[in-house]
């Protein structure tokens, strides 16, 4: 423990981290002593991570305008970098912590270490390592108040893919959607971050099932201000969850075809929608269960 920051080894060899919101599940996969390095990594680079984003936080919670924001710390620059190409939306660089903290905390552990495969969880928000022949599976939950496997991505080394993310209003972020859960696999944890976010913003269709408060009543430190958040969703009938899907796909087509997602899983009231080529068993693998 130091300076608020909280680390133990869970009983599976897993390495857990957490300072304030920031709560991350590091898994490395290698000898014993490459293992130990990247922990021993992730800890001290984890040290400060927390600190550099609260000094810059009245920049990171302004929304993308026509410039580019100055930032300073490396984390802060990952979440701009990220926010920029979707600059013609509405969008903070807040979109992208928990991505940019995974990669952050992914660099240092494999600059430090050789390892086989490794990745970063930082709550969903997910970085991969992957060597050659190597491959690694992340389960799908859509809602997260009954936990149970809706389905398994598997990414292989081959895959242009490094990251996956999942955002829905049932989640610990704001949605302006209704997705249960959306999530994106990109070349980054926080391309794929910032992907899921607007994704499931645009899995949305008007019925008055939904209900919806101004962010700032949720969270006092929201970042969206007084724009309406999705708070709750109740039945909608099949056209209507068909009709929010395809608002969700139009985007999702629109930022692979500009090459800023690998393909995406949208997920409304046990109905889904599979963008890309991740429904190949050759590549990344969809898998439906029984």
């Amino acid at each position: 423990m130091s300076g608020g920051c909280h680390g133990r080894m869970l009983p599976d060899g897993r390495l857990h981290l957490q300072h304030g919101p920031i709560d991350l599940i590091v898994g490395a996969f290698g000898n014993r002593a490459a293992i130990w390095q990247a922990h021993a990594a992730a800890w001290a680079r984890f040290q400060d991570v927390l600190e550099g984003l609260v000094a810059e936080l009245p920049v990171l919670r302004r929304p993308i305008g026509d410039v580019p924001p100055e930032v300073e710390g490396p984390v802060a620059r990952r979440m701009v970098e990220a926010c920029w190409p979707h600059c013609d939306v509405f969008v903070t660089p807040m979109a992208a912590v928990a991505g940019a903290v995974a990669d952050e905390v992914l660099a240092a552990i494999t600059e430090a270490a050789e390892l086989e495969r490794a990745y970063v969880n930082d709550g969903g928000d997910i970085a991969l390592h992957l060597m050659p022949g190597r491959s690694l599976s992340a389960g799908l939950v859509a809602d997260l108040s009954l936990p149970s496997l809706d389905g398994a991505i598997r990414v292989t080394h081959d895959l242009p893919v490094r990251g996956l993310a999942t955002s829905g209003w049932r989640g610990r972020s704001q949605s302006f959607g209704i997705a249960d859960a959306v999530t994106v696999l990109a070349r980054t944890a926080v391309a794929a971050d910032i992907g899921a976010t607007l994704i499931a913003n645009e899995v949305d269709v008007a019925h008055p099932a939904i209900r919806r408060l101004p962010a700032s009543d949720m969270k006092d430190d929201s970042d969206l201000g007084e724009r309406l958040v999705t708070v709750e969703v109740g039945a909608l009938p099949a056209e209507a969850v068909q009709a929010a899907l395809d608002a969700g796909a139009r985007r999702a087509d629109a930022l692979r075809a500009r090459g800023l997602i690998y393909g995406a899983v949208l997920m409304l009231r046990q109905a889904y929608r599979v963008i890309g080529p991740l429904s190949l068993a050759t590549e990344t693998t969809w898998e439906k269960p029984a």
